[in-house]
């Protein structure tokens, strides 16, 4: 039964997630809001979807590169490299981003009487990013069913494992992430130095998976 929505980035998480729910996702939705990074994942996440035979939109916010400060709308040589437990790692923080998105994504499924809207957030995001931690998911999930008729939630069942875990899931559906993005930097090829790239390396190696991404470093 197609009874949700996705947030579809073009990134390993949400991608693995469309792939695992294909069968209840009716559509996917990306949005573009001026990061680095967003014109090349979310050609990905339309390839996917479209490969899945599950409609996708692009929804456009500007407003965001406009009003907002975080070293992802500054340009890649704005974004610092190191580990996602490093406190400069903080400045990739797009303020309530997440809460943005899934606002217009709950509108959305109430719109198309659908009951859930899916996030891939995980484990690992915990560490800099709030709108990714379980508190944020559970107090948006309530706030979602109690101010639509519909009584529409979130589906975010990735928060409490790791990227490794999800390459794992990936793996056995015999996904190539090759086709995804990750890189912040939002270059040629992944940079291999910012946190997400090397979250996406170690994730890959531990799941046993043959990292088949070009890097630069």
């Amino acid at each position: 039964m197609k009874d949700s929505v996705i947030i579809v980035s073009g990134g390993m998480d949400s991608i693995t997630m469309l792939y695992e729910y294909q069968d209840r996702i009716k559509l996917g939705i990306s949005f573009d809001y001026g990061s680095n990074h967003n014109a090349r994942e979310i050609p990905f996440a339309q390839l996917h979807c479209e490969r899945l035979g599950i409609r996708h939109i692009t929804i456009n916010l500007d407003f965001m590169h406009q009003y907002f400060k975080s070293s992802l709308l500054e340009g890649a040589e704005a974004v610092p490299e190191g580990n996602y437990d490093e406190e400069n790692m903080k400045s990739t923080v797009v303020p309530f981003r997440n809460g943005i998105m899934l606002s217009i994504a709950i509108g959305i499924a109430e719109t198309h009487h659908l009951k859930y809207v899916m996030m891939a957030n995980h484990g690992g995001d915990h560490t800099i990013y709030p709108d990714c931690r379980p508190e944020f998911v559970h107090a948006m999930s309530d706030a979602a069913e109690a101010g639509t008729y519909a009584g529409v939630e979130l589906w975010a069942s990735y928060t409490d494992i790791t990227k490794a875990d999800i390459a794992r899931h990936g793996k056995q559906m015999g996904i190539d992430y090759a086709e995804t993005w990750s890189c912040y930097k939002g270059g040629e090829h992944h940079c291999g130095k910012c946190g997400t790239c090397r979250e996406r390396r170690e994730a890959l190696k531990e799941a046993g998976i043959e990292d088949k991404t070009v890097y630069e470093d």
